[in-house]
């Protein structure tokens, strides 16, 4: 029967220690990771506040300069019906035709097509320079339609300075309605480049400016193979045109890098402006701060499992020493065998266990008869291996995983049976007296049958009221042996109780009577 286990603080154990060795990395990781997830999140938000502030920003410049150039184009068609004005002189018009403004820096140039498209006037010069724009695709829109308002037409390169302009145009038409000529004003593609190139963005990142038809005016970094490019047919361009200003995540098209798009349309007109942040230069600094804090945050979560491991082995060492001592506390050095302590403990729960069964539970104190001979004439080594000697015949004698066979003092054994009546016990008796008798000594010459033992022998069940089972059923079977003593030795006996011939006296044991 093994000993009672004593309960380890649950602080003390190591499989605690390693438990919280894995959990606890498990929490760490778990907070950087939410933390790590709220800064992308941050990085992501401050990019799409970013790209809408800059959004605004450009869209208003672009859509405030255009309005004041095209109050200039209008200026110089409704002025174009001023009474008298084919009779002035070529700089009197032109000072009435245009104003200054239309002369900023930036501004391409304005000119006064006729209806065949011949230039009539030109703010930078007179007389107006040579040209002809029949062939221009505005100059045959609004000859084909009245009322057409401001048109913003594709990149151009100017015929008369060679610069890549995008021209604005108005209608003009003669006192009966029709078709008179055309007033361009034309903005350098530069304004753009200048205006976006104040505002770096970081890598892959750009920011476009577009027709409604998804011709491209501008692209910001500048390449010149991007002018003018039509992209219409493409997922990314679909996605301007579902509302007037929103944003989305795609990939681009034009070279595969997958940008975060915040978009807008300028003003009142046909135009669509984006800004085009890379989701890697987005998530840069984020990443920066992730490699950074995830690294300390794994070297401490190793550290703290190196830790908790190392802890855990050495209370796992210790409480492998603890259990040690513990039993050898409860073992008997010499024999081997559950000492005293371990017998009490035993015991008691033992008689515990039969007073609730109300089955029957038996004691045996085995003695070395004439043990004090053996040591006066062999020495006390030769005790020793009589002892041990005994020890081993006691084990062989039970075989049940319950019964428990202790050295209780000196040359006296104990023997506890649960669930055994005073047949069984008997038996038990009769087998120990078979395996000493077997028993010899070769270093001392003992031969077999020189070493006997006495046993006294007790049984019953407990009682459920009486609590002092132990000391009456020990007591019992003590005096028993006392019996076998006195009776000869080499005998069992057991213990006699004081009622009627039937066993049925109720003390803390229903005790069986001996012969």
């Amino acid at each position: 029967m093994p000993p009672l286990k004593r309960l380890a603080h649950p602080f003390r154990s190591a499989r605690t220690w390693i438990t919280l060795g894995v959990l606890a990395p498990i929490g760490m990781l778990a907070a950087s990771g939410l933390m790590l997830a709220d800064l992308r999140q941050d990085a992501w938000d401050k990019a799409e506040q970013t790209s809408k502030n800059l959004v605004q920003v450009l869209e208003r410049d672009i859509a405030r300069n255009v309005e004041m150039y095209d109050l200039s184009i209008q200026a110089a068609a409704d002025n174009l019906r001023t009474p008298g004005l084919p009779e002035l002189t070529p700089e009197l018009r032109q000072l009435i035709l245009f104003d200054r403004a239309a002369t900023a820096r930036d501004m391409g140039v304005m000119i006064v097509i006729d209806e065949h498209g011949a230039i009539t006037a030109d703010i930078d010069a007179v007389p107006p320079r040579k040209g002809n724009y029949l062939d221009r695709e505005y100059f045959q829109i609004h000859r084909a339609r009245a009322g057409l308002g401001l048109y913003v037409g594709r990149p151009i390169v100017s015929r008369l300075t060679g610069e890549r302009m995008l021209p604005f145009s108005r209608r003009i038409n003669k006192p009966d309605g029709t078709f008179g000529g055309v007033v361009l004003g034309s903005m350098k593609l530069s304004y753009f480049t200048h205006l976006f190139s104040q505002i770096d963005l970081g890598r892959d990142s750009a920011i476009n400016l577009y027709l409604n038809d998804g011709t491209r005016i501008m692209r910001h970094p500048y390449d010149e193979a991007d002018i003018g490019v039509n992209i219409a047919g493409t997922q990314t361009f679909q996605g301007f045109l579902r509302n007037a200003s929103g944003s989305f995540v795609h990939t681009s098209a034009r070279d595969g890098v997958e940008r975060h798009y915040t978009y807008t349309r300028v003003g009142g007109l046909p135009l669509i402006l984006n800004v085009a942040l890379s989701t890697k230069a987005i998530e840069a600094e984020w990443r920066a701060k992730a490699i950074v804090i995830g690294g300390i945050v794994l070297v401490l979560c190793g550290l703290t499992i190196a830790l908790s491991l190392l802890f855990g082995r050495e209370l796992r060492r210790r409480e492998a020493m603890q259990a040690e001592l513990e039993r050898l506390s409860l073992t008997d050095t010499l024999t081997k065998l559950p000492n005293r302590r371990a017998f009490e403990d035993a015991f008691t729960r033992a008689t515990d266990n039969a007073r609730r069964s109300g089955k029957p539970l038996a004691l045996l104190i085995v003695d070395a008869d004439h043990f004090k001979r053996f040591n006066d004439r062999y020495g006390h080594q030769v005790g020793d291996e009589v002892l041990q000697g005994l020890a081993r015949c006691l084990s062989a004698s039970v075989h049940r995983p319950n019964d428990l066979v202790c050295r209780v003092g000196g040359e006296e054994f104990a023997i506890l049976l649960t669930d055994t009546d005073q047949a069984g016990a008997l038996r038990i008796a009769e087998k120990v007296h078979a395996e000493v008798s077997s028993l010899s000594i070769v270093s001392a010459g003992i031969g077999a049958g020189a070493v006997t033992v006495s046993i006294g022998l007790a049984s019953g069940v407990p009682s459920a009221t009486e609590k002092t089972a132990l000391t009456d059923l020990y007591r019992l079977a003590d005096g028993a042996l006392y019996e076998a003593k006195a009776g000869g030795r080499n005998q069992t006996r057991c213990a006699k109780g004081q009622d009627t011939p039937t066993g049925s006296q109720m003390w803390p044991l229903q005790v069986v009577r001996g012969s």
